[in-house]
């Protein structure tokens, strides 16, 4: 394993205010690290990273990500995935023209490396605000056709729309981007869609694979780095495509629901459930749609394996689903179904407590506290055994020891 060095110090320069490419950058950090190990066809990918509406959250949850992290895909620390030349305008070293020539660059065809296209936020219609003499958001500028001479803004739909033809794969990162989320919400003015509404169903990367959704509000930040890697060993010809699920989430991320992995499930379980925010319980009565919903975060963590919605006391909205917001709002109040599913969990939790109960008490007393009837604790006196839970423990170890004692007749 090589040995994480400090990036070079100096660069020679190559015609822009930064002094250097990204592509000299990453290249020159990997050389000196040793990082960098080719076992494919392609020694480096770049990513352009497109904006549409946007809060940013996307980016920040993704430069947060620890498995992998953005800089073990910068400098070619992952083995067998190549160099990332990430193209973003919060994180690119260069700026200006120097930022664009990339850009296109790949609508030419002259990259000499392949690339992926990554989109943050929903894609607003551009003629609505055309029509007002302006722009929902744009990346860059170029010759207005109309007015010869003078300059105009180029909408990051337009890029990716030119672009997306020639990606090895197209990613949709957040729910904004996957499912149009609060910027395509009832009422909105932008009429924003999803970056797989725009380009159509029966759009396919050159590597035949159509767009890729990891959705979030914001999203887990290792989700989609770890969507990344996998996409680009399977570029590179050594790992298989990922498995993906009908709606192009990536399958061994998306497959369960928030409630299987909650650290409060067991308390649903037992029918009990919060009244009020802070309260230990079952989130359900007070707004969380967690059975339902398709998300990692209470396994995974929000950032660096910590944190997430329902582990610290934040009911789930939905944020990941393609019918959110306006199929969850209003937000912060029971979800209709909870009356039929929680009165039948407290049905069953009114039995099961007090048999948990009852074998609690069983496990909490050293055997010899029974034998010679002396507890040896000098905190208190545990509460001893009932009369019934001698009962019921009597039924209850003959069937526990009765397979035991068959298998040795």
């Amino acid at each position: 394993m090589a040995i994480a060095q400090e990036p070079p110090t100096s660069f020679p320069q190559a015609g822009n205010v930064a002094g250097v490419s990204q592509e000299e950058w990453a290249t020159q950090f990997a050389a000196q690290s040793g990082a960098a190990t080719r076992l494919g066809p392609f020694e480096s990918v770049h990513v352009f990273w497109l904006a549409g509406m946007s809060c940013d959250g996307c980016s920040i949850a993704v430069v947060g990500a620890t498995m992998p992290s953005v800089e073990s895909l910068l400098t070619g620390s992952l083995p067998g995935v190549p160099i990332v030349y990430l193209h973003h305008t919060a994180l690119q070293i260069e700026a200006g023209e120097a930022y664009m020539e990339p850009f296109r660059k790949a609508t030419r065809g002259e990259l000499g490396a392949p690339y992926v296209v990554v989109y943050e936020g929903s894609i607003a219609d551009e003629s609505k605000a055309m029509a007002l003499g302006g722009y929902w958001s744009a990346i860059g500028e170029e010759e207005d056709p109309a007015r010869p001479g003078e300059a105009r803004q180029v909408p990051s739909a337009v890029w990716l729309k030119r672009m997306a033809p020639g990606a090895a794969a197209v990613v949709a990162i957040g729910t904004c981007a996957t499912w149009g989320g609060i910027p395509a919400a009832y009422g909105n003015p932008t009429a924003s869609m999803s970056v797989q509404d725009y380009l159509g169903r029966d759009y396919r990367s050159t590597l035949g694979v159509p767009v890729v959704n990891v959705p979030g509000c914001s999203p887990v930040g290792d989700n989609f780095t770890e969507t990344v890697a996998a996409l680009l060993l399977f570029l590179q010809g050594i790992g298989p495509l990922p498995e993906f699920d009908d709606l192009g989430r990536p399958a061994w991320l998306f497959s369960e629901t928030v409630h299987r992995s909650c650290t409060r499930a067991g308390y649903y379980e037992e029918g009990s459930f919060a009244k009020e925010y802070g309260d230990r319980e079952c989130l359900v009565e007070v707004g969380c749609w967690g059975p339902v919903v398709n998300c990692n975060i209470t396994s995974r963590g929000a950032i660096n394996h910590i944190g997430g919605c329902m582990n610290v006391g934040g009911p789930c909205i939905g944020c990941t689903m393609p019918g959110f917001p306006d199929r969850f709002s209003p937000f912060y109040k029971a979800p209709p179904g909870t009356f039929v599913s929680g009165t039948a969990s407290k049905l069953v939790g009114s039995f099961v407590r007090p048999l948990r109960r009852i074998t609690q008490r069983y496990g909490n007393r050293e055997v010899a506290w029974d034998r010679t009837g002396l507890v040896t604790s000098g905190w208190g006196a545990p509460k001893g055994p009932t009369f019934l839970d001698r009962l019921v423990h009597v039924a209850y170890d003959r069937m526990r020891r009765s397979d035991t004692r068959a298998k040795h007749i």
